[in-house]
Formats: C-alpha cells, structure tokens, sequence
C-alpha cells in the first residue's frame, strides 16, 4: 500500500491531495459542514503546532496526522488529530494501514496514551472503537447563526467592566492580566483526559495566538476588564481562514472571582456583535462543550445555539 510520511514542507500538490482525502471524506460524514478551505490546509500542514512535533502520512485515499506533545507533562501523550479516508476506499485496509504507522510512531517515541476528537456515531467512532479507543469525555458541537449586519446584536452594559476586543496577538498590557484569565479554565471538565494544559504564560499566550495566524487565519478576542486591570473574562473567535463561512469558538472563561455578574453572556454577545459588523461573510459559529459543562451549555442555549451533532474526546492506552 502506498503511503508515503508528508514532508515538513508540503508542495502545492500534496496540499492538494491531502485537501481532496479530507473534503471526500466530509462530504459524506458530515454532509452540512463547509469543505476545508486552501488556505486551512496549507495553514496546518505547513506550520506545525505550538505545543510538539507533527508526523504526517499520506496515500491517494487517506491522510493522518499525529502530534507528538513536548511541553512539560505530556511528553508521555500525544494527539492523533486527524485520521481519513475516502468514502469509496474504505474497508479496504487503508484506514489500517494509516494507523498502524501512527502507532509504531507513538511506541518508537515512547508515548503511553493518544487522544483524538471524534464525531460519535459515525466511522470514525465505530473504527475507534475498533481500536480499543474509549470515551474518556463526551461533548457535543453546538452552532449559532450570525445575524445580519451592523445593529443587528445588543450587548449589554458591564457595570464595572470596559469590554476590549482585538485582533491578533493580545495587546502588551493585557497580555499577564489575559494570561491568568486562560488559568482559569484550569476547573473545566476534563474528564479522564491524560492530557494536561501547560501554565499559561504571556509567552506561551501570544505563541498560540501567532499559530492561528502564521496559518493564515484571523484571531478575535473580547475581554471584559475590571477598573484595576483584571481580565475578569474573555472569549475568542477563530477564522480558519478569513474569508470562511464558519468560524471556530475558541475558549470563554469567567474568572472565578468574577462569575455571576452576566460577563460569559456579554462578551459573547459583545463577539457577537463584532463579527456581524465586520465578517459579512461569515454565517455561523461552531462549538464544543463537554457534557457535564452545564453553565456554558446555560450561556450558550440563551445565546441561540443549539446542538449540532455528538463528539467525544477518545483515549487509547498503548500497549507494545
């Protein structure tokens, strides 16, 4: 079987490829979801992640792409973040094939687990499954439509807070302030995951942020800023590409300290607004959030999303 590792800098032609494997494949999995843009391909297969090294595989009819972890505490983990194959070549051994290079990778790296998200009840479940990969956080996709043009969202006051939005890296002075804020999702459910979230640094911070962008997409962010300085919450939006149709939410953090006071509502809201007025283009907004996060589910169900599909986190313990 011709599978081939993709080198650190795909050609034109291997963007293509890849892009074709995953668009052929969503096509048929998830019929309503928006075809992976150019630009989202390249971006990910050309600038590798922050947090580790990623090995990538292709065939004519399959793709993966594994992340090998290095930050502090995870180096025994990675993330297995896509797995693919065309509809018309599956059970042909393909998909096996895929995986049995992503394993002997993780075991020649002495990694112990491998995480994947993965829409449930479809193929991918069912091949995970088949594995011995198990449910270690189930989640949901929840979507939100964008309404139409300036005006069109009303925000409402934060007595007390400034709302700030930006684009792109976070400004130099709110940088430490926004950095603790991201340490407070630190009590978000995590189930059973063995993936643990490094300490968020200014550093650390702005390289995540520069990821999103050195792949070609757009980063929003609004905060809501107490009088002394504190990022007291905040969310973020991401375009994959900036012309896309669909973006991605990213985190919404309340600092504990802060809750109660309607700060998730409004900077989402405030997001929300913003997004309206300057992405024309842009029609919806997808999500995650585990089950048993029941006060962002709260939050968003008032916002207007609603469920989409099922996904969980999977996990696979690796044995030699």
């Amino acid at each position: 079987m011709d599978i081939t590792t993709l080198p650190e800098t795909p050609t034109d032609a291997d963007v293509d490829a890849w892009r074709s494997v995953l668009t052929d494949a969503l096509a048929a999995d998830q019929p309503h979801l928006p075809p992976p843009s150019r630009v989202e391909v390249a971006g990910r297969l050309r600038v590798d992640p922050a947090r580790g090294r990623a090995v990538r595989w292709a065939s004519p009819d399959g793709v993966a792409a594994l992340l090998l972890f290095s930050d502090e505490g995870n180096e025994h983990t990675a993330f297995l973040d896509v797995l693919a194959v065309r509809p018309g070549a599956r059970r042909r051994g393909i998909g096996s094939a895929l995986w049995e290079r992503v394993r002997e990778t993780l075991l020649a790296d002495g990694r112990t687990t491998v995480g994947a998200v993965i829409d449930t009840d479809g193929p991918g479940e069912a091949f995970a499954r088949s594995l011995g990969f198990t449910n270690a956080l189930p989640m949901a996709w929840y979507v939100q439509d964008v309404p139409a043009g300036p005006g069109a969202v009303t925000v409402p006051d934060t007595p007390g807070y400034t709302l700030v939005g930006w684009s792109g890296l976070v400004p130099d002075h709110l940088a430490p302030a926004l950095a603790v804020a991201h340490d407070a999702m630190e009590d978000a459910p995590t189930g059973e995951l063995e993936e643990r979230t490094p300490a968020w640094t200014p550093e650390r911070l702005r390289a995540v942020q520069q990821l999103v962008l050195d792949r070609g997409g757009e980063l929003l962010t609004v905060a809501a800023v107490s009088a002394d300085g504190e990022v007291a919450a905040y969310t973020e939006l991401m375009l994959p590409d900036p012309a896309a149709e669909r973006a991605v939410q990213y985190d919404t953090v309340v600092v504990p300290a802060h809750r109660g006071r309607g700060l998730g509502r409004a900077v989402k809201l405030r997001m929300l607004a913003t997004v309206a007025g300057s992405h024309p283009g842009l029609r919806r907004i997808g999500t995650t959030v585990a089950d048993e996060n029941a006060p962002m589910r709260a939050v968003n169900a008032e916002l207007g999303y609603v469920r989409e599909r099922g996904a969980a986190y999977y996990q696979l313990t690796l044995e030699p």
